[in-house]
């Protein structure tokens, strides 16, 4: 596949995950490298949607770690049910924060961020990495943004 994603901006946002999703499948599909297949799911879906921060946690050990992602810098190591992201891991389910501020023990990695969704990537029934995407608007994030993005993790995982 080409290097250059095919996505017209005025497509609803089921349209335009309906239309990156394949795209990022060909990204990934025989490209053995982890961190260059997080690379371009990472940036697919950063200009595509134009979210503030769009990247991955890899789960190591207690801890998840920074892996790579588009946007402003960000915290790199979360524990296990601390925050937005260690509590998904925990409970090995997607969550998804309307407002960033009203969720408990939410870490700010960036000001910026006023919603969240993350989504766990599971293999051999355990999570292996987190898939985090934040928005610079408040409520940003909604059931199409879950389905599609669990739709995405499913068909990805085992590129990554």
């Amino acid at each position: 596949m080409a290097e250059d994603l095919i996505i017209d901006k005025t497509q609803s946002k089921a349209e335009k995950y309906e239309t990156v999703i394949p795209q990022i499948e060909s990204l990934v599909r025989y490209e053995n490298d982890v961190v260059a297949n997080m690379s371009n799911i990472a940036a697919a879906l950063k200009e595509t949607f134009d979210f503030l921060w769009v990247g991955f946690y890899t789960v190591k050990g207690e801890e998840l770690v920074l892996g790579p992602f588009q946007g402003p810098v960000a915290c790199t190591r979360i524990k296990k049910g601390k925050g937005v992201c260690g509590t998904s891991w925990q409970n090995a389910s997607t969550i998804l924060v309307e407002d960033v501020e009203a969720f408990p023990g939410h870490i700010a990695c960036s000001s910026a961020s006023k919603s969240e969704i993350v989504v766990p990537v599971i293999h051999n029934k355990q999570v292996v990495h987190i898939l985090d995407v934040d928005s610079a608007t408040l409520s940003d994030f909604d059931a199409t943004d879950q389905e599609y993005l669990e739709i995405l993790v499913q068909k990805i995982g085992k590129f990554i």
